[in-house]
């Protein structure tokens, strides 16, 4: 399979989102911003709005790099890595992965780059797709499947799966603290899980949750 082609062949959408869900988990007063898998740099735009902060980005997909140079300070076309000269000696307030991590074949690894990154008080601050979203594990009890779609939870570029434990995991195991975790984008639609979450005394919470923002620090 040709991998690249894959994200080739994403709508020009997929690449632009602002993100403004995650304005909230972002520590006041950042000065330096890197949004890893930037897309076409919408998110960035919203961060110099906002905080009137510097914002570089990393995006892979050449289109959208190009896109995202011209709304933030600077954008690297290239896969992150530990050995990107661009980043020598940079320093960053907030490292963003907004879904990313679930991209990489090794996510620890990233995160773990990330310590030479971030500033003295910095934070990462990462949104990651949940496995344990509702609509999933009703395909996988009650059709058996587990089905690849364009985009969300169950992306075919997704190499890896998370539940907010693992979240969790992942980032304490790469010796982050983690400062907060908080479902996002909840769905309260399903009127039969919502009856069986309250049966089980609210102990399935995590399952209205597509996505989880993790905000860590060193």
């Amino acid at each position: 399979m040709n991998y690249e082609k894959l994200y080739e062949n994403k709508d020009e959408i997929y690449y632009n989102h602002s993100r403004t869900e995650i304005l909230p988990f972002i520590p006041a007063g950042i000065k330096t911003a890197l949004d890893i898998g930037c897309g076409n740099g919408s998110f960035g735009s919203l961060l110099k709005k906002e905080y009137q902060c510097m914002v570089w980005g990393i995006e892979p997909d050449k289109n959208s790099a190009r896109e995202a140079e011209k709304k933030i300070d600077k954008c690297v076309n290239a896969i992150f890595s530990g050995s990107m000269p661009e980043l020598a000696g940079k320093k960053f307030d907030a490292i963003f992965f907004n879904d990313v991590l679930e991209h990489l074949a090794d996510p620890s690894e990233a995160i773990s780059v990330c310590k030479e990154l971030l500033t003295t008080d910095g934070r990462i601050i990462a949104s990651i797709p949940n496995i344990r979203w509702y609509p999933v594990i009703l395909s996988l009890l009650r059709y058996k499947d587990f089905k690849y779609q364009e985009a969300g939870v169950m992306d075919k570029t997704h190499l890896r799966f998370f539940t907010k434990k693992s979240m969790v995991r992942l980032f304490e195991e790469s010796n982050y603290k983690v400062c907060q975790v908080k479902g996002i984008n909840k769905d309260n639609s399903f009127s039969f899980f919502n009856v069986l979450n309250f049966l089980l005394l609210g102990t399935q919470e995590d399952m209205k949750f597509p996505q989880f923002v993790i905000v860590a620090s060193l």
